[in-house]
């Protein structure tokens, strides 16, 4: 993991098209700002790991049911 020090204002460019500014600092709270290209997407880790989990389900559930229907 690279870790980087930045202060108010200032960013750090990832890919050439990435860019993530620090906006505001709080106490132990960080506001950052995130500006990609449309087509990547951008999530919360908590999120990001909800959406695997759901596809996770989604994806034993139809494996499961194709199974069910060669077993017939």
């Amino acid at each position: 993991m690279l870790a980087l020090s930045r202060k108010k204002n200032e960013a750090i460019v990832i890919n050439n098209n990435i860019e993530i500014t620090i906006l505001d600092i709080k106490g132990d709270q960080v506001k950052i700002g995130i500006s990609a290209p449309k087509e990547v997407p951008v999530y919360r880790k908590e999120i990001y790991l909800q959406i695997q989990e759901a596809n996770k389900a989604a994806a034993d559930a139809e494996g499961l049911d194709a199974l069910k229907e060669l077993l017939k």
